[in-house]
């Protein structure tokens, strides 16, 4: 029996760094989940299956006297992505408070809860995924969060800290490359032969990539 060596790629789901990606060491915390959707010659196309973040960041933002407040909704994007939002928060001393500990009342952490809701629908409603994995990665949720609940009990340390597709639309080709418009192919390569462990073919890719940088080639280039 055989079969194409590239069909195994497909639709495995790896974990890299966001730090990786982006080249910023501020954002190690952040796992982000990616699936092979499609393999063309050297090159894999994935996008977007998921986010994390990693134990440590999580334990380092529970601290004493604070009240611990969590939500998650489930969401669709305009371009029919559902997806499971999960939000963290914790509450903090008011301006020119004096007693050290900040425990918010049941009635507060309800309407924090409320609101926290309202706005991850809201602002995931309202964009395709490419808009939304942007707004995860500038904070932009947490921020307005942290806002509109000033009055109710001021919170800090805001964050979505986990993101799950339940759901998603039938594989475009066009739609992925645009979403893909910040990760390189080849970048996304090393990352999978790193994760199987392919040394030799690892060693052979590298070679490869380093001859094209040289000689500054951007053709495609077919599978042997």
């Amino acid at each position: 029996m055989y079969f194409i060596a590239s069909e195994g790629l497909k639709y495995r789901v790896f974990e890299v760094s966001l730090a990786e990606l982006q080249g910023d060491e501020d954002q190690s915390y952040r796992k982000i989940h990616l699936r092979a959707e499609d393999v063309q010659g050297r090159s894999v196309l994935t996008q977007f299956w998921g986010m994390d973040f990693t134990t440590d960041k999580l334990r380092s933002l529970v601290k004493k006297w604070q009240t611990l407040i969590e939500a998650h909704v489930d969401v669709k994007t305009t371009d029919s992505y559902n997806l499971w939002l999960f939000c963290i928060a914790f509450t903090k001393r008011r301006a020119n408070q004096v007693k050290c500990t900040c425990y918010a009342q049941s009635s507060q952490i309800r309407r924090n809860h409320r609101k926290m809701s309202e706005i991850m629908v809201k602002e995931a409603s309202s964009c395709d995924l490419k808009e939304l994995v942007a707004k995860f990665i500038h904070e932009s949720i947490g921020s307005n969060i942290e806002k509109v609940t000033q009055g109710i009990y001021p919170l800090q340390n805001v964050f979505i800290r986990k993101v799950k597709i339940l759901k998603a639309p039938k594989f475009d080709l066009g739609k992925l490359m645009e979403v893909r418009t910040d990760i390189t192919f080849i970048y996304v390569l090393v990352l999978i032969m790193k994760t199987l462990n392919l040394t030799f073919l690892f060693s052979l890719f590298l070679l490869g990539a380093w001859r094209l940088h040289r000689e500054d080639v951007g053709v495609k280039v077919d599978r042997p």
